[in-house]
């Protein structure tokens, strides 16, 4: 049965491995062509990245756009779980539903929201809208994370330090910051991986005005494949990688993904 269950789970594995393999292969193409195998062996095509001043502007916005926006969705997550830690009225859940709304609408019909709304108020196509825009739409990714260990502190902790005197700023900066800061910074990674391969919300709020790496990958394929769009993508995947394998060595990551742990008796 184990040997059984290890053949499925390898199957499983390579069956969900396949694409990276075949965009990876794509990638190191000799030839100017979406092709696999690769004809022959060239990483050439990751340098594009960084000299093609196209692709390096591609990749600076992007890269601008996924900082700031993550950054903008802590800040509005950290207030919203501390007020929701601190209060237990039945009329806090509405704002933990504004703050999950975004995230759990199909992303289309979020980008036509920002679409109306910033066209309506004439901002339409304004670069800071798309990071207003991502922060919004990912907001509950640090908001769910932050909230996990706001609900991990130990209450008398915060009693305590109250009883010796400590108000609510000296209480939070001494104790509650310092305890959820691994929280804080795993849900700015998980916002700034995500911003960072966006494109229905980008798109719809900047139009071509701005264009992030996903932006410039469909304007690409008007003009032709190359093997740089293989290339980005694997830079993606990569980065993804490097981010949540950060998270887990220094984190809980599945308690950050939700999963139940069992009790320690």
């Amino acid at each position: 049965m184990t040997i059984l269950r290890n053949v499925l789970f390898g199957v499983v594995g390579l069956f969900l491995a396949l694409p990276l393999i075949v965009v990876a292969g794509v990638s190191v193409n000799a030839r100017q062509s979406l092709t696999f195998p690769p004809q022959g062996f060239s990483p050439g095509w990751y340098g594009q990245i960084f000299l093609d001043m196209e692709w390096r502007n591609a990749l600076i916005a992007s890269l601008v756009l996924a900082l700031s926006s993550a950054a903008l969705a802590v800040l509005i997550a950290l207030p919203l779980a501390w007020f929701l830690w601190r209060r237990h009225a039945p009329w806090a859940n509405l704002f933990q539903l504004l703050g999950v709304a975004p995230f759990t609408l199909p992303p289309v019909i979020t980008a036509l929201g920002l679409l109306t709304f910033w066209a309506t108020t004439g901002f339409y196509g304004q670069s800071w809208t798309a990071v207003i825009g991502h922060a919004i739409f990912f907001v509950t990714l640090p908001l769910v994370t932050i909230s996990l260990g706001f609900s991990a502190i130990d209450r008398s902790l915060v009693e305590a330090a109250s009883t010796l005197g400590g108000d609510d700023r000296t209480v939070f900066r001494t104790i509650v910051l310092p305890l959820i800061s691994p929280y804080i910074v795993s849900g700015y990674a998980f916002a700034f991986v995500l911003s960072l391969n966006e494109y229905i919300v980008a798109y719809m709020t900047v139009g071509f005005t701005m264009e992030t790496l996903p932006i410039k990958i469909f304007n690409s394929l008007r003009y032709g494949y190359t093997p740089t769009m293989a290339a980005v993508t694997v830079l993606f995947v990569a980065t993804a990688a490097i981010v949540f394998s950060l998270v887990a060595r220094f984190g809980d990551l599945p308690k950050l993904l939700g999963a139940m742990t069992s009790s320690e008796p």
